[in-house]
C-alpha cells in the first residue's frame, strides 16, 4: 500500500494561486467505508468572482512567458509530482474507491501528461503562407504563429481526478492560459495536491485557481464573458452548458457506450482478448467514459468467448479499493449503482438473460454480463457508466459495423481481427472520435488526439490538440516589394 496511508485533516482551495483555508464545509467520503476521509475548503460565489478577475488580469503575464519558462514551469510539476506519487495515489484510491493498483497507474499516467506537456510546450510552431498565388499579390509574404487564446474554465469529473485535472491544465499551462477550475466535489483532493505543487512555481499571480464548490455557485465557470474557452469532461449535461456558454469556445467530452467486435479470426489469441474484454468492462467498476459496454462476437465464436469471459469475470475479486488483491471497487456513490439495478432489472423484464452478477450491496454492484438485451434498452442505448458488458452474436462484418454505429454516441471503438481489409472498413465507416484495431476500446496513450462525435461530445484532448484548441492563429502580411 503507498505510502503516508492516510490523508491531510483538511485541504484549503487555490485562489489565484494561494491556499485559502476558509471553511471546511465540503466532507470528502472514503468511498468504501462511506465514512468521512477528510474535508475541504469550499469556495463560494465571492471567491469564484475573485478568481475570474485575477485570472483575467494574469492573462497577459501568462501570453508573455516564454517556451522556456512555461517548460520550467511543467518540468517542476513532473518532479514534484512523481515524489508525492504514493500520496497521490494512495488520495485517488480512498475518495473514488479505485482500486489501488489502477490509481498508481493514474497517477503514474498524470506524471506522463505534464510530461508530455512539457515537451510540448516548445513546439507550438507557426507557418510560413505563400501568398504569391497571382501577380495580384507578388511582393507579399505571409507568417501565422498561434498565440494563446486567454482565460480558460475548466470543469473535471470524478472518474479520473488526477489525469483528465492534468489533461486540461498541462496543455493551458504550456500554451500560456491562465485558468480556472472546478474539480469534482466526490473527488477534489488530487486537483488541490496539483495546485498545491502549482503553487510552488513562479507563475503569475492569478495563472490559476482550483474551486470546489456547490453547483448552484458553479454557473460563472459557464457563463462569465471574460473566459475565452469552457472544456467540460462529463454527463450529457454538458449540452445544457454549451447552450449558456455564449461566445466562448466549447470543447465537450461526454461519454460513451463503447462497442468491441472480436472477429471470426481470433480463436488462436483467445486468451488475449478474454483478458483484455475483462479489463476494459470491468476496470475501475465499468466507471470509464471508453469502458467497454458492447460486445459482439462472431458467431463462430459466441458460445466459446461467452463461457470464458463469464467465467473470468466470476473470478474477479471485490472489495477493499485498498488491498492490492482488488480488482473491483465500489461504484461513486450507492445512487449509481441503484441505477444500473434499476437498468438490468428492466432488460431482464425485456427479455435479457443475466449470464453472471446483478446483485448490489451499498454502491457494490457484481460485475455483470448479460446477452439478448435489446436493443431498445436502456443498456445497450445509454451509457451504463459501470461494471456492465453486454454480449451479442454476429454473423456479417458489415452487419456487427452497422451495429456499433447503432448508437447516440461516438467515443471509441476497438475491434479485434487479423483481416486488414476488415481493419480499415471499421476505420472508413465507424462513426467514433477512435477506433483501437487489436485492442479494447479503453486503451488510451496521453499524447493522441481523444474525443468523440454524436452525444460524446466534439473536440479533442492528447496534448498538442488541447493546446490547438487553447491558442489561436495570428496572421502578419509583410509586402516587401
Amino acid at each position: 500500500m503507498p505510502t503516508p496511508a492516510k490523508l491531510q485533516p483538511r485541504y484549503p482551495y487555490y485562489l489565484a494561486n494561494q491556499p485559502v483555508h476558509a471553511n471546511t464545509d465540503l466532507a470528502v467520503l472514503d468511498k468504501y467505508s462511506g465514512k468521512i476521509a477528510t474535508r475541504v475548503a469550499l469556495a463560494d460565489a465571492k471567491a469564484i468572482e475573485a478568481a475570474i478577475g485575477a485570472a483575467a488580469r494574469a492573462a497577459a503575464p501568462m501570453a508573455a512567458l516564454k517556451p522556456y519558462q512555461r517548460r520550467a514551469v511543467l518540468e517542476h510539476c513532473v518532479e514534484s509530482l512523481r515524489a508525492r506519487k504514493d500520496e497521490l495515489a494512495f488520495a485517488l484510491c480512498v475518495e473514488a474507491g479505485k482500486p489501488i493498483r489502477d490509481s498508481l497507474g493514474e497517477a503514474e499516467r498524470l506524471i506522463d501528461t505534464f510530461r508530455i506537456a512539457a515537451d510540448e510546450s516548445t513546439r507550438i510552431d507557426g507557418e510560413i503562407v505563400n501568398l504569391e498565388i497571382s501577380e495580384r499579390t507578388r511582393g507579399h509574404r505571409g507568417f501565422v504563429k498561434r498565440v494563446p487564446l486567454g482565460l480558460c474554465s475548466f470543469i473535471t469529473p470524478f472518474n479520473f481526478p488526477l489525469n483528465l485535472v492534468a489533461h486540461k491544465v498541462a496543455p493551458a499551462i504550456a500554451a500560456g492560459c491562465p485558468f480556472v477550475l472546478k474539480p469534482s466535489e466526490r473527488t477534489p483532493i488530487g486537483a488541490l495536491i496539483i495546485g498545491e505543487v502549482l503553487a510552488e512555481t513562479d507563475l503569475p499571480r492569478g495563472a490559476f485557481s482550483i474551486l470546489p464548490c456547490n453547483i448552484e455557485d458553479a454557473d460563472p465557470f459557464v457563463t462569465d464573458e471574460r473566459l475565452k474557452l469552457l472544456s467540460f469532461t462529463g454527463g450529457q449535461v454538458g449540452w445544457d452548458l454549451k447552450a449558456r456558454a455564449g461566445r466562448k469556445k466549447v470543447v465537450l467530452e461526454l461519454g460513451g457506450n463503447a462497442a468491441c467486435i472480436v472477429d471470426a479470426d481470433q480463436k488462436p489469441r483467445l486468451d488475449f482478448v478474454i483478458a483484455r474484454l475483462i479489463s476494459g468492462s470491468f476496470y475501475q467498476s465499468g466507471q470509464s467514459c471508453i469502458g467497454v459496454q458492447r460486445i459482439l462476437v462472431h458467431a463462430s465464436l459466441y458460445d466459446e468467448v461467452k463461457k470464458r469471459f463469464v467465467a473470468a469475470t466470476k473470478k474477479l475479486k471485490a472489495g477493499d479499493p485498498k488491498d492490492p488483491e482488488t480488482f473491483l471497487g465500489p461504484m461513486i456513490d450507492e445512487a449509481a449503482a441503484k441505477r444500473l439495478e434499476s437498468w438490468i432489472a428492466e432488460a431482464k423484464q425485456a427479455g435479457a438473460k443475466i449470464l453472471c452478477g446483478g446483485k448490489r450491496n451499498g454502491n457494490m454492484l457484481d460485475a455483470t454480463v448479460l446477452e439478448e438485451v435489446p436493443h431498445a434498452a436502456k443498456l445497450n442505448r445509454m451509457e451504463a457508466f459501470g461494471p456492465i458488458a453486454l454480449l451479442e452474436p454476429f454473423e456479417e462484418f458489415d452487419a456487427a459495423l452497422a451495429t456499433v454505429n447503432d448508437s447516440d454516441y461516438g467515443l471509441q471503438a476497438g475491434l479485434f481481427t487479423d483481416n486488414l481489409t476488415h481493419a480499415m472498413r471499421a476505420w472508413d465507416t465507424l462513426a467514433e472520435g477512435g477506433v483501437v484495431v487489436g485492442d479494447i476500446p479503453s486503451f488510451r496513450v496521453d499524447n493522441m488526439p481523444y474525443g468523440g462525435v454524436k452525444f460524446s461530445g466534439f473536440g479533442r484532448e492528447g496534448i498538442r490538440y488541447a493546446i490547438e484548441d487553447m491558442t489561436e492563429r495570428r496572421l502578419l502580411v509583410i509586402r516587401d516589394a
